[in-house]
Formats: structure tokens, sequence, C-alpha cells
């Protein structure tokens, strides 16, 4: 996996701390100062400069930043400033917070995230909220896509490499009679098998699934599942199979048709710049015939979008 830059090699934390100090004093705002700032830094970098920002200034920078920006610009800005996993934290959170849940965030990041990702999720956010993650998810959610959704959060998918040949011909079977030959669907089948199996395996599976029924997993989830259920399977499928093309085909979604998905366009940028988004804007080009850059160009307006083609690394 591979992000798309690496941060600066000779860089002063009191330096930047001082530049951005400068750009949020007096009158107005120097946003583009901001942005050369921050997105030529990594984020280990970025902590450091938060850390000189308090001891050479003696103010938080968290806090002059929500203070001095506003909207979209402001939420990439500290979204680029948070840790990784206390920025999925806060992201899970957000999505619960308030009338209404943006299930689309949290089959996003809990389909997506590594045992050990999904570990460290749950620990930070148990220190930040005072409460459990699986908590706030029963709380919010109901149903099968509750069920999906607290499995996922244990963070306890198998991770070996092993594929059980007897064992995938049965779990397609399994599916196979979950769904496409009977009336009604078994969904908590596909729970069990989508949940918890690991890549490799689960990939034979599909291939023995195929071979059984003449149909790929996906179109049998489509037409055997709906709503938010059927997101969150067909999330946990593509995943499996490229994990990079389902966050190119997130960030698709979000900026096709009427409107842009801003907060989900944002989530993934800053969540992956520095992970893997040279494969995400590969498999985007591969599936879309256009740039991730030149969507983004061409979809968005205002500083954050400024920031949203640093961070795609370019053109390609």
């Amino acid at each position: 996996m591979a992000g798309s830059w690496k941060g600066s090699s000779s860089f002063s934390a009191e330096e930047d701390a001082q530049k951005l100090r400068k750009a949020m004093k007096g009158l107005g705002t120097d946003e583009d100062a901001i942005i050369e700032v921050v997105t030529k830094r990594n984020l280990a970098q970025r902590q450091q400069i938060i850390t000189a920002y308090k001891s050479t200034i003696g103010r938080d920078l968290i806090a002059d930043l929500k203070s001095e920006l506003s909207g979209y610009f402001e939420k990439t800005i500290i979204g680029l400033m948070t840790p990784i996993t206390l920025y999925d934290v806060q992201e899970l959170k957000n999505a619960m917070k308030g009338a209404g849940t943006d299930e689309g965030c949290l089959i996003e990041i809990l389909a997506s995230r590594t045992n050990g990702e999904i570990r460290r999720i749950n620990e930070t956010y148990k220190h930040q909220y005072g409460t459990h993650l699986e908590k706030d998810i029963v709380s919010d959610t109901s149903s099968m896509l509750q069920r999906v959704l607290v499995s996922l959060a244990t963070g306890n998918r198998d991770e070996s490499h092993y594929v059980d040949e007897v064992l995938a011909r049965e779990d397609a079977k399994c599916l196979y009679e979950a769904g496409e030959n009977r009336w009604g669907t078994d969904e908590a089948q596909f729970m069990t098998i989508l949940c918890s199996r690991n890549k490799n395996h689960l990939l034979k599976v599909f291939d023995e699934y195929k071979t059984i029924t003449g149909k790929d997993i996906t179109e049998s989830i489509k037409s055997e599942m709906s709503g938010d259920l059927e997101d969150a399977l067909l999330a946990i499928v593509k995943c499996m199979r490229n994990r990079s093309g389902y966050f190119a085909e997130r960030l698709y979604k979000s900026m096709k048709g009427l409107g842009t998905d801003d907060n989900t366009l944002i989530r993934i940028m800053v969540s992956r710049c520095e992970l893997d988004m040279i494969d995400i804007k590969a498999e985007f080009k591969r599936m879309y015939g256009k740039s991730l850059y030149s969507f983004i160009k061409g979809d968005t307006s205002g500083d954050y979008r400024k920031v949203l083609l640093i961070l795609c690394g370019g053109e390609d």
C-alpha cells in the first residue's frame, strides 16, 4: 500500500508553528499559508507542530484553527491534524450523533479496517467518550444491520491465509441455501460467513458460489437484500476483493450526480492519503476512465478543494 506523499525530509516544527500563528493572527486568515504548511507535512510531523505550537506560542493549535476556519475547509484541515485512529473514532461518533444516523459512514469504516485497526478504534472510542462503540451502535441501529456492524466492530475476523477447500464449498452452498434457493432470506447465514472468514477463504467461497449458482455473490446480495444491509454486505465483499477499488467507488459516488457528498469525499481523502491513495487513484482511473484529480477539480469548489487536489498527489 502506498500513500500520496511522505512529508518533508527536513522541517522545523517550531518554524511551522510560527507560520501558522502568523497566518491566523490579526484580521482575516491566510488560508493559503495554512494549506502550504499542513499539506507539506505528514501526519507524524503535524503532531510535532501541534506540540511546538503549544510550547513556543502557549496556545492550542487545534482550538485556534477551529476558531479561524469554517465549513468543509475546517473539516479537512482539522482532519489532517488528527491522528488516524482518533479520526476514525470521531467520524464514527459523528455518524451516530443527533437525529438520524449516517449508516454509510459506519459501514465504510467498519467493513474496511483490519482487526488491529478496529481494536485500536475500540480502545480510543472508550477513552474518548467513556462508552463502548458497540453500545452506541446498538442504540443507534437496528435489525440485521445492527448485528453485522456489531460483528465487524469486534475486530475478530480470521486473518490467517488458510483456505479450507471443503469448508469453502460448504459456505458457498450455505449462502445458496440461505438466499437463492429458498423463499425469503436467511440473512444471519450471510452475516456469519461474510463477517468471520478470512479474505483468501472468502475469495474461494465467492468462486464456488459462482460455480454453484452461475451468479456472482454481489448479484445475489442485491436481489436478496435491500437498503443499508445490502450496502453493508456488498461493502464487505468489495473490501475482500479489492479494498482500493471499494474506496474508489465510494469517492466516485460521492461526486457523481447532483451535489457532492462532501463528508464522504473528505473522510476518504483524509483517512487514506498516507496509506493507499496511490492504489485508490489507480483503481479510480481504471474503473472510471478519468483521474480522481480531474473529478475533484471539476466537482468541488472553495479552499478545501485545493487541499484535496494536493492529497491526490497530482494529475495521474
